[in-house]
């Protein structure tokens, strides 16, 4: 049974799952069709350019979300140890404290790179500028704030990969209170 969507924003959660699930290149017409609850002839209303289109979208909707609740309040927030706790409570929250993986990071490490190089680049030169220009408000000269934010930035993507890899949420749970206590530790008054 077809469902009725009202706007192509209602089919991007359903695709960014089946896009998670499957991958770009696993991510059939059938299976976007059976996850979705849309016919053919709908997605193609919605997304005429067909499935790069669909992850061209999904990936918007993901730099959006990040630029709202991640990168803005680390642009606003003139305590780093708040800012870094609100990313670090806002990548839990999005993340599903470990159990959802990050589309951004696994398109990176397939083949479908290559097809989306900017946006992957720009999602993590964009995170990575963002927290570093954050640290280095809070008095850290430009290299050593950047050296953090690269070790924030991996900690969290490897911490998502280990807890996929042992099948153990927990894991990006431990290091998101690690990276907390860390940021802590080097503004400690």
């Amino acid at each position: 049974m077809s469902r009725t969507f009202l706007e192509r924003e209602d089919v991007i959660p359903l695709l960014s799952e089946v896009f998670r699930e499957h991958g770009y290149d696993g991510a059939s017409l059938s299976a976007i069709t059976a996850h979705t609850g849309l016919g053919k002839g709908s997605l193609y209303h919605f997304f005429p350019g067909g499935k790069k289109e669909m992850a061209d979208a999904v990936l918007g909707e993901i730099e959006n979300w990040f630029e709202e609740s991640v990168f803005a309040p680390l642009r606003s927030e003139t305590d780093i140890r708040h800012a870094v706790a609100s990313m670090l409570s806002a990548v839990d929250s999005y993340f599903h404290s470990g159990g959802r993986i990050c589309l951004v990071g696994a398109f990176a490490l397939s083949n479908t790179r290559d097809q989306f190089a900017l946006r992957i680049r720009h999602y993590f030169q964009a995170w990575t500028d963002t927290l570093s220009d954050s640290i280095e408000r809070s008095g850290l000269d430009h290299s050593a704030a950047r050296a953090i934010a690269e070790e924030y930035i991996g900690g969290i993507q490897g911490a998502l990969l280990l807890a996929r890899g042992l099948d153990d949420p927990l894991v990006f749970t431990r290091a998101l209170h690690r990276l907390n206590a860390r940021m802590n530790d080097i503004f400690r008054n």
